[in-house]
């Protein structure tokens, strides 16, 4: 029998070459996909930011993309019941994850995961935020942020904020307000937004770091004040409040946020193709003022920067998480 005789150059070539078909057929195969409905998986309930967004979303991609974007709501479990089904799904493009900030946050929180964040998913593009802003009884004697600062300094007691629930961004991000203004202070927690306002309105508590939504009646009544936005800049939800930042407070960042991402060994050529697709719907101007009225400023990017924004986030809370002994409930 011949053998043919071995040729370092000529398997190198091979090599390459095959390499540079899979590269060309990548495109070809993004271009082809989907072939059918894709399934955008929503870690909250209907009705909400992060399910409407999803959904309006979905129908810019549906048009785009030529097959439906069918939201599916997977709530429950501080967002993890969504973020373990999607983890296990396959890896080819037809479910999707529209991911919220608790992910980053319980990677600190809770001592075992069904999943790993970073090699469980793979980043597609960071989609929006929803600010936090921090707001006082507007009869209150706070009328800047020095003053609420000081008066914690002077109280016994330190300040009382109210929250949407324990571990959220609302919560975690008054700890760190609380750490970095050098003052004691008390969560107190309640099913959402409604109570907590309930209670600064009747000035049981002394302020409360929320969305802007659901303040905005109260703040043009005349009933609720904005003291401080924690965005790295300002933002034009909110124009007039002035960052933490602004105001001597350069670590008080933390918001809400959403992004979209998919199991991991999902084709690069399909991410690529996505992240394309997503961040030209976050230009459209219906889609931004859409969003505007739920509270949330749009953001867009590539793949590589929102997996390195799910890195700095994870770092962030862990540390807070750890300072101020918070526990899963």
């Amino acid at each position: 029998m011949t053998r043919t005789p071995f040729n370092p150059n000529r398997r190198h070539l091979l090599a390459a070459a095959g390499a540079a078909l899979g590269a060309a057929c990548l495109p070809a195969f993004a271009q082809s996909w989907p072939q059918r409905p894709v399934h955008l998986i929503s870690p909250y309930g209907a009705g909400g930011a992060n399910d409407i967004l999803t959904r309006v979303l979905g129908e810019y991609m549906t048009d785009k993309l030529g097959q439906a974007m069918v939201v599916e709501n997977k709530a429950g479990a501080a967002t993890r019941i969504a973020n373990e089904y999607v983890a296990r799904a396959q890896p080819d493009g037809y479910v999707l994850l529209h991911v919220a900030a608790p992910i980053a946050i319980g990677e600190g929180l809770y001592p075992k995961l069904p999943y790993d964040i970073r090699k469980s998913f793979k980043p597609i593009v960071s989609t929006a935020i929803a600010p936090l802003f921090l707001i006082v009884n507007a009869d209150s004697k706070f009328k800047t942020l020095d003053d609420l600062i000081k008066f914690g300094k002077s109280n016994p007691q330190g300040l009382t904020f109210g929250s949407p629930g324990a571990a959220s961004a609302p919560h975690l991000t008054a700890e760190l307000l609380f750490r970095s203004a050098g003052v004691k202070g008390l969560n107190v927690h309640y099913r959402g937004d409604a109570g907590a306002y309930a209670e600064l309105l009747a000035g049981r508590i002394d302020a409360t770091l929320t969305a802007i939504t659901t303040a905005i009646p109260h703040i043009q009544a005349g009933k609720l004040r904005v003291l401080a936005v924690a965005n790295e800049e300002r933002t034009p939800l909110f124009p007039d409040a002035k960052t933490f930042r602004e105001q001597g407070l350069p670590d008080v960042v933390g918001y809400g946020w959403y992004g979209m991402m998919a199991p991991a060994g999902t084709p690069d050529a399909i991410v690529q193709r996505l992240n394309g697709v997503i961040n030209a719907a976050l230009k459209e101007p219906a889609i931004r003022d859409k969003s505007a009225g739920l509270g949330l400023e749009l953001r867009g990017g590539t793949p590589a920067e929102f997996a390195q924004f799910i890195d700095r986030e994870a770092a962030k809370w862990a540390k807070v998480i750890k300072a101020a002994n918070i526990t899963a409930e």
